[in-house]
């Protein structure tokens, strides 16, 4: 068996996972002050890098029977950190307006926590298409930001600014849509200790 294939924590699925929270620093430096163009080109790079790993590595995962609760924690949170950073960091360049940024994190610390509550409680809180589609254009959108050419005919800031509206939408419904699994779910546990 190869040396990425094994079990334990270090195999292929785990590293990227670790990658990817590795290169989150690197999108603060490049955001830190104004970006020239160079730097832009390498924060697209690293984001779009970062989000093709994340379906990457759990698709290995799943295939290789290499799931763990390790990989399992670390997986989201890699990838919640690379949009929460980027996000803050965009409103540093006033790229985003602070109170979207704040919905957006807050909407996602939020679930999180929810889906830890409902799996202390034995509840399963499945990922949802609305949810998906917020990650979508959630990273769709500030892949634009960091696009940084204007050779599409438009200003990228504006399309990644009209994307994340867009993903703002998917996020709240879903969010939504969360808490109504979460609640019928508590409700019908309720019910079945009470029989």
């Amino acid at each position: 068996m190869s040396v990425f294939r094994r079990a334990g924590f270090w195999n292929l699925p785990n590293t990227l996972t670790v990658l990817r929270i590795l290169l989150v620093p690197a999108m603060v430096v490049i955001l830190w002050e104004e970006p020239s163009l160079d730097a832009l080109r390498l924060g697209w790079v690293i984001f779009v890098g970062a989000m093709i790993t994340d379906i990457v590595d759990g698709w290995l995962a799943r295939r290789w029977n290499l799931t763990s609760a390790a990989g399992a924690y670390l997986d989201p949170m890699a990838d919640k950190l690379m949009v929460a950073t980027t996000l803050v960091m965009m409103v540093e360049r006033q790229w985003v307006p602070g109170w979207l940024a704040a919905l957006l994190i807050c909407r996602e610390v939020a679930i999180t926590g929810l889906r830890g509550i409902a799996s202390q409680e034995g509840m399963v809180i499945s990922a949802s298409t609305l949810g998906k589609f917020k990650t979508s254009y959630q990273g769709a959108a500030l892949g634009f930001f960091l696009w940084g050419w204007h050779d599409l005919g438009s200003d990228p800031k504006r399309v990644g600014l009209l994307l994340l509206y867009v993903a703002t939408f998917f996020s709240l419904a879903s969010a939504l849509e969360y808490l109504v699994q979460f609640f019928q779910q508590g409700a019908a546990k309720v019910k079945r200790a009470e029989e």
